[in-house]
């Protein structure tokens, strides 16, 4: 599935740093936007697997995903989006995609309304997996 597609299923990452700032990558397409890396699933894949093909293309590092936090819905793209808490598994520098432009950890307070949410959900996961819309 693209960009352009009408109905959309995609997979964020929720990395943070030792200091427990969130990793957020300025797109070099559409609306330019800071966001969690991650993107739409291909036809065949899982949630999972498409989480781990985007943290790879993306970032050019491996995660380990450690859960499934928040199924969100917007409007706006007509998308459900998946959030998941991730980890780098090793200690290697980012190489990003030439779908971004630049990399920067922010505070969860930095953040767009929608992203905090969906941010400390994720942060603050009770083994409850959340939903909301936007």
């Amino acid at each position: 599935m693209g960009f352009e597609d009408t109905y959309r299923l995609s997979a964020h990452a929720v990395i943070t740093n030792e200091v427990g700032e969130v990793l957020q990558l300025r797109a070099t397409y559409a609306d330019r936007n800071w966001g969690l890396p991650g993107g739409a699933l291909d036809a065949g894949e899982t949630v999972h697997e498409a989480l781990l093909r985007e943290c790879r293309e993306e970032l050019g590092r491996d995660v380990r995903i450690e859960y499934l936090s928040g199924i969100y819905y917007h409007r706006v793209y007509n998308s459900h989006v998946f959030i998941f808490r991730a980890h780098f598994t090793d200690s290697r520098e980012i190489t990003l995609s030439d779908e971004h432009s630049e990399l920067a950890y922010f505070p969860p307070s930095e953040l767009s309304p929608v992203q905090r949410q969906r941010v400390n959900d994720c942060l603050h996961f009770d083994g409850r997996v959340r939903s909301a819309k936007f």
